[in-house]
């Protein structure tokens, strides 16, 4: 079987934890401070965490999303996002998507009101979303972005890395995410001070600075009412080898995305605006009769799922359903196909033949 999506573990990484685990440190120690000094690449100050998800609780937290407040956030997204939304008990307001499957700038202009109290975006596939529109809008009613960059660690917009533009923009180092550590997460704050405020809410609300000064001694005080999301340094260990190789990985997936688009016909592709610069986390197509082509291609041996969910159909989120209907016209067509860094070109065109056939022949 080619496989849908693959973890990315070198020998370099292998190593890092090897030599971690002979250390003091397995909690979180400096190799999480080093993973966080290595990230700001990326800009902004980042601040390590042990999942995807808790970076999203914290930045929505940041943002200062309450319980019953009103929050525009994707209908089409890993349902973490919106799950994370429904523990707040934020009200929610999903918007509907664009051509690249990520927020439609149209449908947050036609959504947003006076009581919107934050944006989620999330960069599908590692495309990042529209900016351009999205940002003037939170900058005219003063709102702030919440960018979910689960696919797109070194995308682009424009000129502008990934990470280095939004309010808060969340990472996920999940398995199979371009960036392993088994799981973690990153969460980018543009000021200090809400990094600093991010660090405490990661570790029970204590400033671990302080108190790792004079541990024997210590005799602070807990303000903000904290949780236990800190990352590890077993993970910062995986995470400072993985972030070495983001470039090479970001080379390869684009060769075999680019292979895909020369191969698969046209009518099948979604377009890429030429002002973003992708990830290629995902290659994602949209096509008639899914059912019947997911059963062909899996006959023979290659592994393709829609993978992501329009979250208004969960019975938790179901509540929240409303008018999406490009969402509605491409739910039935979205398929992803193999894209990881164990595919080869050759299976690229194994694969977009196997398509070509389907089509041609039934």
């Amino acid at each position: 079987m080619i496989p849908l999506c693959h973890p990315y573990v070198t020998n370099e990484m292998r190593i890092a934890v090897y030599h971690t685990l002979k250390t003091r440190y397995i909690g979180q120690g400096p190799r999480v401070d080093e993973f966080e000094k290595d990230f700001q690449r990326f800009g902004g100050y980042p601040v390590a965490v042990g999942s995807g998800t808790d970076a999203l609780h914290i930045a929505y937290i940041m943002a200062g999303i309450r319980p019953g407040d009103e929050v525009l956030t994707p209908v089409f997204t890993c349902s973490a996002a919106n799950q994370t939304l429904l523990h707040m008990g934020a009200e929610l307001v999903f918007v509907d998507i664009d051509e690249q499957l990520n927020p439609d700038p149209i449908d947050i202009a036609r959504k947003i009101t006076k009581s919107t109290k934050a944006i989620v975006t999330v960069d599908y596939a590692g495309l990042p979303a529209n900016y351009s529109a999205i940002r003037g809008l939170a900058e005219k009613y003063r709102i702030p972005i919440i960018e979910d960059s689960a696919h797109a660690p070194g995308a682009m917009w424009g000129d502008k890395v990934v990470g280095s533009f939004s309010d808060f923009t969340t990472f996920s180092f999940q398995a199979i995410k371009h960036i392993t550590t088994g799981d973690g997460g990153m969460v980018v704050c543009q000021k200090e001070d809400d990094a600093r405020k991010a660090k405490l809410l990661r570790w029970f609300g204590l400033d671990r600075e302080k108190k790792l000064k004079d541990m024997h001694h210590w005799e602070g005080d807990i303000s903000i009412n904290g949780y236990k999301y800190q990352m590890t340094d077993i993970a910062a260990s995986m995470g400072i080898e993985s972030l070495k190789e983001l470039d090479n990985q970001l080379v390869y997936r684009k060769k075999l995305v680019d292979k895909y688009r020369e191969l698969l016909p046209s009518s099948i592709l979604l377009d890429v605006p030429t002002d973003r610069t992708s990830a290629n986390w995902l290659m994602t197509v949209l096509v008639e009769r899914r059912e019947e082509l997911m059963a062909h291609l899996e006959q023979k041996g290659i592994e393709v799922s829609p993978l992501h969910y329009r979250n208004d159909r969960y019975t938790i989120l179901r509540q929240f359903k409303n008018y999406c209907p490009n969402m509605d016209m491409l739910e039935h067509k979205i398929l992803c196909l193999p894209l990881n860094m164990q595919v080869t070109e050759d299976e690229v065109e194994f694969i977009s033949n196997e398509i070509k056939t389907f089509y041609e022949t039934k």
